[in-house]
């Protein structure tokens, strides 16, 4: 099933400028020549076959687009897929609200992010990366709050969007917790998380870019949401930025990278020609 209908007033538009352009050029292009009707007939069909051709492209493009490039408040922000890992400057990874590093698929999942990028740098000990986080809050005055209740996993809970670097990494506290460790939020969490991570971001990105998945693509439930798609969380991450803050001056860029498996979800086209998707 295709992302973009065949008929989509988009892809018509955009069709429309193509053939605008081409029909000039045969217009300017002919007016130096004197065609006999044959040659008129031979011509409009040329014309005709390669106008549908055109929009057979534009249309088959429009559906198979891997990323693309938009500004927002003079942001240049890219929307591709890719791995995360493999992209320059701050990387976003979303913890839970303790900051948890048990990978063991109950406190963290192996196939998320979260999971995947401490098996991919702490797979045989966390003790480094616990210590760094608990030192770094100490030092940057961010509230905590305790959870001496909780029976597995850190007991320190902050607010959600808290950041900690380290090194080229953005952590950042994400998902809310129940008591059986499921990671849920309420749709207004959601926005409050992102517009608090944000601000963050514009107070420690120092000048880099900056590459963020689409928070909450995965396993986190939201509540009373649940058949929101990837490609509705993107809207909202788009929106939430532009209303932020948040700039990126030239050359730091936004960048939001979707696994590969997500992105034929998301109707990249339409994000591109409609406001930015807003």
């Amino acid at each position: 099933m295709s992302k973009v209908s065949f008929f989509d007033r988009r892809v018509l538009k955009l069709y429309s400028v193509y053939i605008s352009v081409i029909a000039s050029i045969f217009t300017i292009v002919l007016a130096f020549f004197t065609l006999d009707s044959n040659q008129k007939s031979t011509y409009g069909l040329i014309f005709l076959g390669a106008s549908i051709v055109i929009y057979i492209w534009i249309w088959f493009r429009a559906n198979d687009l891997k990323s693309i490039e938009v500004d927002i408040e003079g942001t240049k922000v890219i929307v591709k897929e890719g791995d995360i890992f493999n992209e320059d400057g701050l990387k976003a990874i979303a913890f839970n609200e303790y900051f948890d590093t048990l990978v063991d698929d109950k406190i963290v999942a192996k196939r998320t992010l979260n999971g995947l990028f401490i098996n991919k740098f702490f797979l045989e000990s966390t003790a480094s990366l616990d210590q760094f986080i608990e030192d770094y809050f100490q030092n940057d005055d961010v509230e905590v709050n305790e959870n001496p209740a909780r029976k597995s996993g850190k007991t320190k809970k902050y607010d959600a969007g808290t950041i900690c670097v380290y090194e080229d990494f953005l952590l950042t506290a994400f998902a809310k917790f129940d008591e059986q460790n499921r990671a849920i939020l309420t749709m207004p969490e959601y926005i409050e998380f992102l517009i608090k991570f944000w601000d963050q971001v514009n107070r420690v990105y120092a000048q880099k870019s900056v590459a963020v998945p689409i928070f909450g693509s995965g396993i986190t439930r939201i509540k009373e949401h649940k058949n929101i798609q990837d490609e509705d969380l993107l809207k909202i991450m788009l929106w939430t930025f532009r209303i932020s803050e948040m700039r990126f001056k030239h050359p730091a860029k936004l960048t939001i990278v979707i696994h590969k498996d997500k992105i034929d979800t998301i109707n990249l086209f339409e994000i591109k020609h409609s406001n930015n998707g807003l």
